[in-house]
């Protein structure tokens, strides 16, 4: 049996036992971590397939995740099409911004407390009831200023009422806690009860009597320094506990490569134990082959690094900087790099032996 039928089946059957047995405190939680030394090779995804195949052919490689950015609420009909076309496994990327006019759609605490719960739950319900694997990664960067999730304003001031770290830790955990589901409603809200929140607030109908085990991982990420840098602002003030994380990523840009930074979160004693994914890197305004064989040696260097995911921007490449295309001799060095076995092509299961939705 292949590596990846095994491990499908061993998904799934871990993924019923818990369901099935799952009670009041028992939370189900999946690393979908490839085995060493194995790294997971992706892209963000721009919307269009024919975005991937270029990046794809750019790279001489077909990249084995698609990352999507989707604002709060968003429906996952057309990314599900895009990552079946391609034949990739998904990383959701959660915001809480308008992804038009950048407008804040919910607070930190109003997550917390359970005013978001319908989408929540239609996450946990659309990856359980097809069986996909998938990387679900809720507000990354937080220690970024210009995102409204954000606890620290560009201003370097602590942002107070319903944006502080307190709040933004507990509408992670909640995210995580009714996302996985693989526990009764009673285990749901226990579990919720048990740190502070109030139970599942379903507002289109009763709740169900059981969130089935979605086979999603959670990813918390953030920026390795912050921005700004500045006290109650790095990485660790945001950790919302090893209990809520099954992966732990980190965002690294040509433009600011402060690799003191990078090497002091990789190290960081709160997920020391967890694998770590670099959720976007890129190069922007210049060509920067160094960047990439440095940033590519980094990872070789450290076995828990164990995801690579390339940020190839948005928009016309008169308005994207990050589009690896406009760097050529960057775009050969990626090439050359990635190319070695261990940068996996295609994940072990993924969303492209799924069958397309059926009809409206």
């Amino acid at each position: 049996m292949s590596w990846r039928i095994r491990r499908g089946v061993a998904a799934a059957f871990a993924a019923f036992a818990l369901v099935a047995g799952a009670g009041p405190g028992q939370a189900f939680a999946l690393s979908l971590v490839p085995p060493k030394p194995d790294v997971l090779f992706g892209v963000s995804d721009r919307g269009v397939t024919e975005d991937f195949s270029a990046f794809s052919e750019l790279v001489g490689k077909h990249p084995a995740l698609l990352e999507t950015f989707h604002p709060w609420g968003n429906g996952l009909n057309q990314a599900y099409e895009r990552w079946r076309e391609t034949a990739t496994r998904p990383v959701l990327h959660i915001s809480t911004a308008d992804d038009q006019t950048l407008a804040e759609l919910i607070t930190p605490e109003q997550i917390a407390l359970g005013y978001g719960d319908d989408y929540l739950l239609q996450l946990n319900d659309f990856f359980a009831k097809r069986g996909l694997p998938a990387y679900v990664r809720p507000l990354g960067e937080p220690n970024r200023c210009l995102n409204p999730w954000a606890a620290v304003d560009c201003d370097r001031k602590q942002r107070d009422g319903e944006h502080t770290t307190g709040w933004y830790k507990q509408a992670f955990r909640r995210i995580a806690a009714i996302v996985r589901g693989g526990q009764t409603l009673e285990g749901v809200n226990a579990t919720l009860t048990e740190i502070g929140l109030p139970p599942v607030n379903r507002t289109k109908g009763p709740p169900p009597t059981t969130l089935p085990a979605a086979p999603v991982s959670i990813v918390w990420s953030a920026l390795p320094g912050g921005s700004p840098r500045v006290k109650g602002n790095f990485p660790g003030n945001y950790w919302p506990g090893a209990r809520w994380v099954d992966w732990v990523g980190v965002d690294f840009y040509s433009e600011y490569p402060d690799w003191k930074d990078l090497k002091r979160f990789y190290v960081g004693k709160q997920w020391r134990r967890k694998p770590v994914a670099i959720t976007e890197w890129a190069v922007s305004g210049k060509d920067e082959p160094r960047f990439v064989k440095r940033l590519i040696a980094w990872t070789a260097k450290r076995p828990r690094v164990r995801m690579l995911v390339y940020y190839n921007g948005f928009g016309s490449v008169a308005e994207n900087p990050y589009d690896l295309g406009l760097y050529p001799r960057t775009a050969n060095t990626v090439r050359l790099k990635v190319r070695r076995p261990n940068f996996l092509e295609y994940a072990e299961y993924n969303a492209g032996l799924l069958p397309p939705l059926p009809p409206k």
